[in-house]
């Protein structure tokens, strides 16, 4: 038995589940679910068959489905239980909840009606994915889906384009193509990208290279599973001078010189002796 059943206060306790393989989860959510009054999650027989992988009882318990589709009843249920000093477990079908998955809703009902909120961490797979692309990580950006129209996602690219941190986006097999297609002409054919694909399963791949490359190799390719695409940040044009200013100016008014040279010259990509000359200049006025 990896589990202990334990006491758990009164709140919403956000499960993170594994993003593929089972053995991920930690030994902390899965206390959770062992011990939670109320279990929650986005797809019941997904949580069902992880929690009879590793051996945890429901005990009498029902699971209570909660995704983009329920009805406004569930959050509003759920919160009464917590209300009458129960502890309520939600986890989603894969990785963290939240994090492009249901739960906001309730986690934010929650918060709104003054109730504890908290959290077993788990797996996610935008963190996986930046851990093995070779991109920069000091600084990302996690847009989740792109839109599925042609003109709304290149749109949302070129919003994206002056990001200055790596883009982390989730996406669908069908349209990773597209996407691919649209982000080498929107963002430059030159930019370093990488696809990760299926993390932690069996057919686990990351494929590397320029947008262009990419977006060639996977013209006519035909993919399955869950897909990450990381984009590097734009290494290209003039720094605006202002843009930096401004940026620094705000840095220093919330933490240590040191620190705020660091963090801008990274998200301006920009040499740290000059971003440091700059500070000394702005401490003086």
């Amino acid at each position: 038995m990896n589990f202990q059943k334990v006491t758990l206060s009164a709140g919403v306790w956000f499960v993170g589940v594994p993003i593929g393989t089972a053995r991920d989860i930690t030994l902390r959510a899965l206390d959770v679910l062992a011990s939670a009054d109320v279990l929650a999650a986005e797809d019941t027989r997904s949580l069902r068959r992880l929690m009879d992988i590793h051996g945890v009882p429901l005990e009498g318990r029902r699971i209570v489905a909660l995704h983009d589709h329920s009805s406004s009843g569930v959050p509003a249920t759920l919160l009464e239980a917590v209300r009458d000093g129960k502890s309520v477990a939600y986890a989603s079908e894969a990785g963290m909840p939240l994090i492009a998955d249901p739960g906001f809703g309730l986690a934010r009902d929650a918060v709104s009606a003054g109730l504890a909120v908290t959290a077993a961490p788990g797996p996610s797979a935008v963190l996986t994915a930046l851990v093995l692309a070779g991109l920069p990580t000091d600084a990302f950006f996690f847009a989740g889906f792109l839109p599925a129209a042609a003109a709304a996602r290149r749109t949302a690219l070129e919003n994206l384009s002056t990001v200055p941190g790596t883009l982390a986006f989730y996406e669908s097999p069908k349209r990773l193509s597209a996407m691919l297609a649209d982000a080498a002409s929107v963002l430059g054919e030159a930019r370093e990208a990488a696809v990760c694909r299926e993390l932690t399963k069996k057919f686990e791949e990351v494929r590397r290279g320029t947008l262009g490359a990419l977006a060639t190799d996977y013209a006519d390719a035909k993919v399955k599973g869950e897909i990450v695409v990381l984009v590097d940040r734009s290494r290209s044009g003039p720094v605006s001078t202002l843009g930096l200013e401004a940026d620094l100016k705000a840095a220093l008014q919330k933490m240590s010189m040191r620190d705020a040279v660091d963090m801008v010259s990274q998200a301006h990509d920009q040499p740290r002796r000059q971003v440091y000359q700059m500070a000394l200049a702005l401490s003086k006025e």
